[in-house]
């Protein structure tokens, strides 16, 4: 995740016009601050004082993960609207699960779980005083849409081929590390190039970003990534990257014409049917941050997970070309986790799962075999990538596979 917005020179501002609008509302009585969403009352009384999410505290996370679209000094954003024919969620037989959900559910501290199984809803829990109303903060989980775009652009004719270069749609990059790295290396995270995305490191590019003033006429992006030197050749090594994401984005931009909001309404959001509006937070230059901070409902990213479980179909037409989510969904490059793997923005699984994850504990868990979407949101109180955390989400995600097996073995054969 890069955070990508301008909070240096708004921080400060940010805290005394949260407690201006308190006070505001003080002097107009009570009515005033009932008027507004919990999600608004909850970050003005805890609003972020300084510019570095990586830092911020639990509370302070809490807050904002589910109102980044409310902080309008803090960052700015494309709304992309609610489908006109949203999808419903048909109920389906409570799962039974072999584990102790709340207890569960208070270790990861998540905000919320929704399971839809053989397209039926099989469970939805909330925590956090967050509900199925609320919008909660994708970080890297946006990669998975911001790839299924560029396999859309594909189907689209708008890019030609995986294997073109960065510097075919970005003339700004020639000459730079990324001049011969293709789309499929940028997808795959196998450019090559150094990164550094240490979330622990207030050093690493990834904290690090948004510092960078750019040369006029640059793209801010487009300044920064292309002074980073090259480590390795292309296509010999993966390293993960969220700068490289948000090139994707840029190129993609490039490439279909018109920012990647409006291009995710008319591809997914709307013929998919998503219940409601989405917002997208927008980088320094006013692109959308592809890599980041898509703010959606739980129901919608379940939405969007079983829309790619059903091959990426509308009206029975896949909007990717034939064969490419597939090749998308599958291990194409080693991340030296044992029956693991990345393929394009999806972590994937030898068994044939994959998933789209981000930090704090946000992901979409897919599993063809099993007809599974897991859709999760949390505030990770240890941190943005705990390993602890993550491996007792993993094993969580089992837990879910065995109650569906369990269920299919003790259902009698027809």
């Amino acid at each position: 995740m890069v955070w990508h917005c301008p909070l240096g020179r708004t921080a400060l501002k940010l805290k005394k016009i949260a407690l201006g609008a308190l006070a505001a509302l003080v002097v107009a009585g009570t009515a005033g601050w009932f008027s507004l969403d919990k999600e608004t009352r909850a970050l003005l009384k805890t609003a972020p004082t300084n510019r570095d999410l990586l830092f911020w505290s639990v509370p302070q996370r809490d807050a904002a993960f589910r109102a980044l679209d409310r902080i309008s000094l803090l960052a700015k954003w494309h709304v992309i609207p609610a489908s006109s024919a949203p999808k419903p969620l048909p109920q389906g037989e409570p799962l039974k699960l072999p584990i102790d959900l709340d207890a569960y559910m208070a270790s990861q501290r998540s905000a919320a779980i929704v399971i839809l199984q053989g397209g039926k809803l099989r469970l939805e829990r909330y925590g956090l005083g967050f509900d199925k109303d609320g919008r909660w903060t994708s970080f890297s989980v946006a990669k998975s849409f911001t790839s299924t775009l560029v396999g859309a652009a594909l189907r689209d004719g708008l890019i030609k081929s995986m294997d073109d270069k960065v510097s075919d749609y970005l003339p700004d990059m020639k000459g730079s590390a990324y001049d011969d790295v293709s789309l499929r290396q940028l997808l795959t995270m196998t450019s090559g190039v150094r990164w550094n995305e240490d979330y622990a490191d207030p050093h690493s590019d990834v904290a690090q970003f948004n510092n960078h003033k750019p040369e006029a006429g640059v793209d801010a992006l487009v300044s920064y990534m292309r002074k980073l030197p090259r480590e390795a050749p292309a296509g010999t090594r993966w390293h993960y990257s969220t700068g490289e994401t948000n090139l994707v984005g840029v190129l993609l931009e490039h490439a279909i014409k018109k920012p990647l909001a409006d291009y995710l309404y008319g591809k997914v959001w709307n013929p998919v049917g998503m219940e409601q509006q989405a917002t997208w937070l927008l980088s320094k230059t006013g692109n959308e941050i592809s890599g980041c901070c898509l703010q959606a409902a739980t129901r919608d990213f379940a939405r969007f997970g079983e829309f790619i479980l059903e091959g990426a179909k509308v009206n029975g037409q896949s909007i990717v070309p034939d064969g490419w989510l597939a090749q998308a969904t599958s291990r194409q490059a080693a991340t030296g986790q044992p029956g693991r793997g990345y393929g394009y923005q999806w972590w994937t699984y030898d068994t044939g799962a994959f998933a789209a994850r981000g930090i704090f504990g946000q992901g979409i868990f897919i599993d063809p075999k099993r007809k599974l979407v897991i859709a999760s949101n949390a505030d990770w109180a240890a941190g943005a990538s705990d390993r602890a955390t993550s491996d007792a989400r993993e094993a969580f995600y089992r837990a879910v596979q065995k109650a569906v097996d369990d269920e299919a073995a003790a259902t009698p054969a027809r």
